[in-house]
């Protein structure tokens, strides 16, 4: 080319760059490996909008997100953790061993309000999609990783905890995402770091922890190039056994006012109930069909899954069995991942029934999670009624205000916990353990008329005498004047 076709060709000054620029800059934000970030930003917002509007709205179904905003308020005052609605004084790593909630308190200091730990909770279910996202891609490409991160964010079981309010499990989502998605691309050192922290999410997770390190052995078993991941493996194996016993036998019951653990009686005590056969196996088959397609079975990750399984499925408490409220929710990141890893190895399987299977089951099961999204809690986010807040509840609300702050509250419905946890002291109906308290927050949805609730609470605190102080809807408010 001579000089004067080069200066011809030659972009000018003013515009010299710019067009690659732009293409540039719109390129890298369309980049796959931003595409775990973009996925987990967008369940994010799926998430907290369910949460935020589910509790605007009154729409509590436990206890739960009331002790836990006890709890973190005393950790966000750096006092011991205590939970008033689990017993007067009652420390909560006394109930369960989950130090790790301690982390959500600066927040809290500076939002103090149940709103915070719904939104935190948001957060960490979303960034479990991460990995989730990142090793799907990488082992499958980019438009299976993308299914299986939506089939994984869109599934049941994780939109059945965003709609139980608040829980300490959420924790366990990402730290058990990401070392699994460590043990599938033998990081070993990086498993250790995500998986050691689940032993401060709860007592039993240690047992977890010992069934990843089970999960690395069987994995690696026909690893003819050494066993670099022994050392990892029976490590993770006798920390988790042992920091679970320690959770259970020492520390559980030091803090508890009891002495003792107080649910082993859920495993061994005066219950006889046993979970039905049928009931087992509709469980098992709603973890493993709609999210896996079964091939999550030929993964060893899929270990790490039994001891959830079994704490749960021995339990005398029915609550455990069956697909409702959060107790599935650790389980959808092992099935994910163990999904990732068997069509990883079924698409160089030498059977050509296995490799089609493999192929078409990222969609599927994206598609199935979509499909059973529309009667499921983030299927609200498409009904104007959900970003409506109805005037019972601001009516309720008000009432609730006109207790003031600082004040002992005995409560009995669950709706009314959250709103008064903030501020007030606030004990469980029948667990005040001999302190009588300034107002009463009751819950009248059988119909029972206001002289029942009054003469209730006269016989409950003898000596002390109560008026009504407002009702709306199911909520009926005493005031002690005597």
């Amino acid at each position: 080319m001579d000089s004067a076709a080069a200066a011809v060709s030659a972009p000018g000054p003013e515009t010299a760059g710019t067009p690659a620029e732009g293409r540039t800059w719109t390129s890298a934000l369309r980049a796959p490996r931003l595409d775990p970030y973009w996925v987990a930003g967008a369940l994010f917002v799926l998430y907290a909008t369910l949460s935020v509007t589910r509790h605007l709205r009154m729409l509590t179904i436990s206890w739960d997100l009331g002790i836990f905003e006890q709890a973190i308020r005393t950790y966000a005052h750096l006092q011991a953790p205590v939970a008033d609605l689990k017993g007067p004084g009652a420390n909560i790593l006394g109930d369960h061993f989950s130090p790790i909630t301690a982390l959500v308190a600066p927040f809290y200091r500076l939002f103090p309000t149940p709103l915070t730990l719904l939104v935190v909770q948001a957060a960490l279910f979303a960034l479990s999609a991460v990995p989730v996202v990142r090793l799907a891609a990488g082992k499958l490409g980019r438009a299976r990783g993308l299914a299986i991160g939506i089939a994984y964010g869109l599934s049941w079981g994780i939109q059945r905890a965003v709609d139980f309010d608040f829980h300490e499990i959420a924790f366990a989502m990402p730290l058990l995402a990401f070392s699994l998605e460590a043990v599938v691309a033998r990081r070993w050192r990086a498993v250790l770091w995500w998986a050691l922290p689940l032993v401060l999410v709860k007592e039993d997770l240690g047992v977890t922890v010992a069934a990843i390190g089970v999960a690395i052995l069987v994995r690696e078993r026909r690893n003819r190039r050494g066993t670099p991941a022994a050392p990892t493996a029976y490590g993770l194996i006798a920390f988790g056994l042992a920091a679970s016993a320690l959770a259970l036998c020492v520390a559980i019951p030091a803090f508890n006012n009891s002495g003792s653990y107080d649910y082993w009686n859920k495993v061994d005590g005066g219950s006889t109930a046993t979970i039905p056969l049928l009931t087992a196996l509709r469980t098992l088959l709603w973890i493993l069909l709609p999210t896996t397609g079964l091939l999550a079975l030929r993964s060893p990750v899929a270990i790490v899954a039994l001891p959830t399984l079994a704490w749960r499925f021995i339990s005398h408490d029915d609550h455990y069995w069956g697909t409702d409220w959060h107790y599935n929710a650790v389980l959808m990141p092992i099935v994910f991942i163990a999904l990732t890893d068997a069509l990883a190895k079924a698409h160089r399987s030498p059977r050509g029934w296995l490799r089609r299977y493999a192929r078409q089951l990222p969609a599927a099961v994206a598609g199935a999670a979509l499909a059973f999204s529309a009667a499921l809690p983030l299927y609200s986010l498409t009904e104007p009624a959900t970003y409506r807040i109805p005037e019972s509840v601001r009516a309720a609300e008000r009432l609730l205000a006109r207790i003031p702050d600082d004040a002992t509250v005995e409560a009995s419905d669950v709706t009314a916990i959250s709103r008064l946890t903030g501020r007030c002291r606030v004990f469980w109906a029948g667990g005040t353990q001999g302190i009588t308290p300034d107002y009463m927050a009751q819950h009248a949805g059988d119909g029972r008329p206001v002289k029942d609730l009054l003469a209730d609470a006269a016989q409950a605190h003898p000596g002390s005498r109560y008026e009504l102080l407002g009702a709306e809807g199911t909520i009926v408010v005493l005031k002690r004047v005597a």
